[in-house]
């Protein structure tokens, strides 16, 4: 009870999730600096064939200015009524990337490691399905649609406000870390979840959401 499934079996079967990661490591310090500081819904819109090769490249449209660096305080995503503080999560001994405490539903986590929302580059907030404690606040996270708004507050009072361009399900054996964490050259963001509940033994695939910066303010 409790233990974060997806993390283990991305371990396990995904070893360019975790270079990927450290790719982004690097490239997050040049960028940022050191910091100063029941089952979910299987909407058919977001089924993975649906989606086969739908982030490939985000849409065409005009390039918003960067913020510059500042840590990520929440994630809004009004869409699935999603409001939710954001812990920091780094980089596990094995490899995988961490999760938030699985005994709080209302937590996600951003991987301060990697690239602050807002600057250029790659942001990966992760979150839970279920908890303990009852269904998380990424369990609906599949649900969601290309168009829909996903804004990050900082802590220096800035928001960066991304639109969902796709919205896939990878199974763990095949899962893409290259090409779900590489930097596309714009800002962009990540929310990852497993397909399946953390509190039962079954894991049906990770949910990855896509999306680009279209505003800040």
């Amino acid at each position: 009870m409790g233990r974060d499934h997806w993390r283990v079996e991305r371990t396990r079967y995904s070893p360019w999730g975790a270079l990927a990661l450290v790719l982004l490591t690097g490239l997050a310090l040049v960028r940022n600096g050191p910091d100063p500081s029941p089952d979910p819904p299987h909407p058919v819109a977001a089924s993975a064939d649906r989606h086969q090769g739908a982030s490939a490249a985000p849409p065409a449209g005009a390039a918003v200015k960067p913020l510059a660096y500042a840590p990520a305080s929440r994630v809004v995503i009004p869409a699935i009524r999603v409001d939710a503080p954001l812990v920091d999560v780094n980089l596990e001994p094995d490899g995988s990337i961490g999760t938030p405490p699985p005994q709080d539903p209302q937590l996600a986590g951003w991987y301060r490691g990697g690239v602050a929302p807002g600057r250029p580059g790659t942001s990966v907030l992760i979150g839970h399905v279920d908890t303990v404690a009852g269904p998380a606040d990424f369990h609906s996270l599949r649900s969601l649609e290309k168009g829909n708004r996903i804004e990050v507050p900082r802590r220096d009072d800035r928001v960066a406000v991304f639109e969902v361009y796709a919205v896939e399900v990878f199974s763990p054996a095949d899962y893409p870390g290259d090409r779900v964490y590489r930097d596309t050259g714009r800002a962009e963001l990540r929310l990852i979840t497993h397909g399946g509940s953390t509190t039962a033994d079954d894991h049906d695939g990770d949910v990855v959401v896509f999306a680009r910066l279209v505003a800040t303010r």
